[in-house]
């Protein structure tokens, strides 16, 4: 029996490897500001340096995001961005590339109205690599991670700074792909994480697992991404994406010949500052 092929998720944390550094996962919302200017960006980061894209799934009441993600998923659905409309997106984008890994991230309502099992199906179909779905804990598996999982999409469960080591093997039993380690306690986008302790919490994470951790939540500058690529798999970064987009945006919150200049640009500082880690 062959072994089966490496995934796009596992093969984008290998070449980071293969050139000692974390990987870049970059997080934009679907259908922000609008479905067009959200492909076009999905389509620029890969060449600013995203290894990893998250695209996120608008819903309209998203408990884990802080108000710059709030407002990124009421302008997606104010532009009647739904489930479809996001996998559609994904289709198009593969049509150009087929090596970036895809990662939605959302909430388990616009899935379950959508249909599980359809809505696995289509994103098998669209080419998504992985689900991040935040308001799912372990022991709802059977509604959707462990159906995703033997569809072949990872499903990656996020660990907290309150989760300790006796819950810590239950948030990681059917986690695939990686782990992602929310750096701040809150919503995203509203602190700066504490780097040592982030380092200290990598270091805990990687005595239970051997997926590659990444860490998100806060990070918004080059130097940030640059201070926890230097103990962890991969820095994600989003709120600042998304706010950077919105300070583009003209006054009927409309895409400008700036939008996708400036959250390219931001992405590639952030690579930089990843490259520049001194890595042990």
């Amino acid at each position: 029996m062959t072994s089966p092929a490496p995934s796009r998720i596992a093969n984008a944390f290998a070449k980071a490897r293969s050139e000692n550094r974390a990987a870049l996962v970059t997080y934009v919302m679907a259908g922000d500001p609008d479905p067009e200017t959200s492909l076009e960006m999905l389509r620029a980061l890969p060449k600013a340096g995203a290894d990893i894209l998250e695209f996120g799934m608008p819903f309209t009441d998203p408990m884990a995001d802080g108000p710059a993600i709030q407002a990124a998923g009421l302008r997606a659905l104010k532009g009647g961005q739904g489930v479809a409309r996001t996998l559609d997106l994904v289709r198009r984008f593969r049509a150009e590339n087929d090596t970036t890994p895809i990662v939605l991230m959302g909430y388990f309502n616009p899935v379950h109205t959508y249909g599980v099992d359809r809505f696995l199906t289509d994103a098998v179909e669209a080419g998504v690599d992985g689900l991040i779905v935040v308001d799912l804990p372990p022991e709802e598996d059977s509604e959707l991670c462990l159906p995703a999982l033997e569809r072949g999409l990872a499903f990656i469960r996020l660990a907290t700074p309150t989760t300790d080591d006796k819950r810590l093997p239950a948030v990681l039993a059917n986690t695939a792909g990686f782990v992602y380690y929310v750096s701040i306690t809150g919503i995203t986008g509203t602190a700066t994480p504490d780097f040592g302790r982030v380092a200290e919490a990598v270091d805990r994470i990687r005595r239970h697992t051997d997926l590659p951790i990444v860490v998100g939540f806060g990070v918004k500058t080059g130097a940030h991404a640059a201070a926890i690529a230097k103990g962890a798999d991969g820095v994600v970064v989003g709120s600042a994406l998304v706010d950077t987009l919105f300070r583009t945006l003209d006054g009927e919150g409309r895409a400008t010949d700036r939008s996708v200049p400036a959250v390219t640009a931001l992405v590639r500082e952030l690579a930089e500052g990843i490259r520049s880690a001194n890595r042990t």
